[in-house]
């Protein structure tokens, strides 16, 4: 038996044969080339494959994952169509009169070199990306196939690492578990193999040999190792554990329309984060109470010039009708830092996560803010909404908003159209200065949602996407829970309800915590709602104080 330790990205038990992913071998070649024009058509035809490849590959992931988690295949076709990108490997051909494969995989390394060496770590984690568009480019003027896992039974997928187009193309009724030697907790891919619940390993150092291919094996995704020709009573042991978890998941299906009630009588609103109306059907299927995030960025995103007024208003409306009556919390757009859409044409920056984004954008840019509120409110109509501003750090700044939002509504009142006048207003906690200044702006609002991803970003001064700073990041920072406890407390001194929409919210540790500070809302995932419901169900929060020392 052999025992191999790596870092788990989603918990689980998998049993069964080692599949090693090969992938196709590119030997590209520089050759010299008369016919400079054919060499350009080639490579314009292949870039066209490798598009209508990508936007394949979208319209599948969208419908197994989800669209937020489809995004990056929709990143992947505009940096197929990026003008320097397709200007330099054109140039190559021309002046180094050479084939379309060579200035493709040229230019793809200057390309991927140059995203390398810029400070910022999301540039830097776009090389990725670049090495991917330019070996399907590749593929597609080679006539090469994609490679993948050859099998006719379910398998553990190893890799040396996995782009996120190669994990969408493997057939998921295959697939067990992915180990990879290297990735990262915060890749795409890894996001990917979360919302497909399969259990996963990174940064195990896995031999990548034809001898591993076909041994059984154990991927424990509890204690992040993967044991190779696992002894008998190893194996048994983990069968107990994988059944003990499918047992797991029906009891939890028994958890259906009970209320989130702990056992001492205390309530919690249990709600959903989507990213667009194809995850509603989650929603209702995991019996939400309601949304609690609603990304609209994401309607940004996947557009190729400012969504209008009338197509925002028909995925608004959409949602809050498919919820019929249950609170539907929508958040402004929240462009800038890792999100970006190039219509909007934001300046270059240093650090964009402090840079212009968010409401930022919102106040900056009224004119495409009005628009939004416009299509939010007249889907109020329909059902019940709620509007959430992003990343605010003052009482002026909702002021502004507030200003905004009356002048919004009063155009609506002068043309005779419908929208609830009595629409929740709210903003996320995700700085310390808001945090600070926190019954000031419950003061002003109806409710805090706390973006527990950022405000540990901010307050801990490391960048949550830089991989090589994990060992630094601490979600559950004595900071992070003393600010947690503030919030709710300003919260409610200034007549405001409290919850949290961030990664935290669905980490079970803290359930019983988030109880005893007051928290009136926890909006998570719609694969955690009924394991969060469980936590909740079983929770004494006076018992928990008393231990704590709270009362």
């Amino acid at each position: 038996m052999i025992v191999l330790e790596g870092k788990a990205v989603f918990e689980g038990v998998a049993i069964g044969k080692l599949s090693v992913y090969k992938k196709k071998e590119q030997m590209v070649k520089r050759e010299k080339v008369t016919d400079s024009a054919a060499q350009i058509k080639r490579y314009e035809d292949a870039r066209q494959m490798a598009a209508a490849q990508l936007q394949a590959l979208y319209d599948k992931a969208v419908k197994e994952v989800g669209e937020a988690s489809a995004e990056i295949f929709e990143a992947h076709q505009f940096m197929v169509e990026d003008g320097d990108y397709i200007d330099s490997v054109e140039n190559i051909i021309n002046t180094e009169c050479v084939n379309a494969e060579y200035a493709v995989a040229k230019t793809g390394d200057n390309f991927r070199q140059m995203f390398l060496d810029m400070d910022d770590e999301y540039f830097r984690g776009r090389a990725a990306d670049i090495k991917d568009i330019t070996e399907r480019i590749i593929n597609c003027l080679m006539g090469a196939g994609d490679g993948g896992v050859e099998s006719d039974e379910p398998v553990i997928v190893v890799a040396d690492d996995l782009a996120p187009s190669e994990t969408v193309q493997m057939d998921k009724d295959k697939i067990l578990s992915f180990v990879t030697v290297h990735g990262s907790a915060n890749s795409h891919t890894s996001i990917l193999a979360k919302t497909m619940n399969i259990p996963a390993i990174i940064g195990c150092d896995i031999p990548l040999t034809d001898e591993m291919d076909g041994q059984l094996a154990v991927v424990d995704g509890f204690e992040g190792k993967v044991y190779i020709n696992p002894e008998p009573q190893v194996l048994e042991e983990k069968k107990k554990i994988a059944a003990k978890e499918q047992e797991k998941k029906a009891l939890l299906e028994l958890l259906k329309g009970k209320d989130n009630v702990t056992l001492d009588g205390q309530r919690i609103n249990i709600y959903a984060n989507i990213g667009n109306t194809k995850d509603l059907a989650l929603v209702l299927k995991n019996d939400a109470g309601g949304i609690g995030l609603f990304r609209s960025e994401f309607i940004y995103l996947g557009s190729d010039d400012y969504p209008t007024e009338e197509e925002q208003f028909a995925i608004y409306k959409q949602v809050v009708q498919t919820m019929a009556g249950k609170k539907v919390i929508i958040r402004t757009l929240d462009i800038g830092a890792d999100k970006q859409a190039d219509y909007f044409e934001l300046p270059k920056e240093e650090n964009p996560a402090l840079g212009l984004r968010a409401i930022r954008i919102c106040l900056t840019r009224p004119e495409i803010f009005k628009t939004q509120l416009r299509a939010i409110l007249r889907a109020s109509a329909y059902g019940k909404a709620a509007i959430m501003f992003p990343m605010i750090i003052s009482v002026g700044e909702v002021k502004k908003i507030k200003e905004i939002v009356a002048a919004v509504k009063e155009e609506l009142d002068n043309e005779g159209l419908a929208y609830d006048k009595d629409i929740e207003l709210g903003v996320m906690i995700e700085t310390p200065a808001a945090v600070m200044i926190a019954e000031d702006l419950a003061k002003e609002v109806d409710f805090f949602s706390v973006g527990t991803n950022d405000l540990t970003q901010y307050t801990l001064a490391i960048d949550r996407q830089n991989q090589t700073l994990d060992e630094f990041y601490d979600s559950h920072h004595p900071a992070i829970l003393k600010m947690l406890k503030m919030i709710v407390d300003g919260a409610h001194k200034g007549g405001a309800w409290a919850g949290i929409c961030g990664e935290l919210g669905s980490d079970l540790s803290l359930t019983k915590e988030f109880l005893a500070m007051g928290f009136d809302e926890l909006s998570v995932s719609p694969g955690r709602i009924l394991p969060l419901r469980k936590a909740v169900l079983e929770t004494n929060v006076s018992e928990y104080k008393k231990e704590k020392g709270y009362i």
